[in-house]
């Protein structure tokens, strides 16, 4: 299996000692997503306060909320930033190799060995009913994001929801294992069969008539 580090671009060490030092607003906004980031992986929507993440970025809370009037706002940036990269890197994967199970196991493959372990949007889906709108709304588009491509890349809707059912599933499972070969085992038998059938096509025989020949369907009269 390849051997993926991370499923999205690694994130800038919001935690580092000159990070009170940045001066560009651009800077500051992308470390206070970092670490609302990291929160929300850890403990989801509940998990962080504009405090820490002030604290962690080493900005004023008030800085916080210049960029973020809201801990809703935040969120669902957070998110919406997740699901876009998420996007890219699975329309790069596909470039390289063209089975979309594969990629996209793959892909979350790369989070459960990644430091955050989790994708946010995951950790968030499990509490969606008891999320703020605008949160459940980027969360919801997320999968649906995630469904409409594997649809696009040749499943059957069913297949897809068995696909990314299975692939978030063997995630939490990792992650609450604190194993990250879990994942692994959690996937084999999908990738298994995914291969097994890809096989079966390449090695199905053509139907031949007695000579050689495709048979030929007579129209009745």
């Amino acid at each position: 299996m390849s051997d993926v580090k991370t499923a999205i671009p690694p994130r800038k060490d919001y935690l580092s000692p000159d990070s009170h030092r940045r001066d560009s607003l651009s800077d500051v906004k992308t470390a206070i997503m970092d670490a609302a980031e990291r929160r929300m992986q850890l403990g989801g929507f509940g998990g962080f306060s504009f405090r820490e993440i002030a604290a962690d970025v080493g900005i004023k809370s008030s800085s916080v909320h210049y960029h973020f009037p809201t801990k809703e706002d935040l969120a669902a940036a957070v998110i919406r930033r997740w699901a876009e990269e998420t996007s890219k890197f699975i329309d790069e994967e596909l470039e390289k190799d063209p089975d979309p199970v594969r990629v996209w196991t793959n892909a979350f493959r790369g989070t459960a060995l990644s430091e955050g372990r989790m994708c946010p949007c995951t950790v968030l889906g499990a509490a969606s009913q008891d999320l703020p709108p605008e949160v459940a709304r980027e969360v919801k588009r997320f999968f649906k994001m995630c469904l409409d491509k594997l649809v696009a890349e040749g499943l059957s809707p069913s297949n897809a929801a068995e696909v990314l059912s299975t692939i978030t599933g063997a995630l939490v499972v990792a992650n609450a294992l604190g194993d990250t070969a879990a994942y692994d085992r959690a996937t084999s038998d999908l990738l298994r069969q995914r291969e097994a059938a890809r096989v079966g096509l390449l090695s199905k025989p053509r139907r031949l008539g007695q000579r050689g020949r495709a048979p030929i369907r007579r129209r009745s009269s």
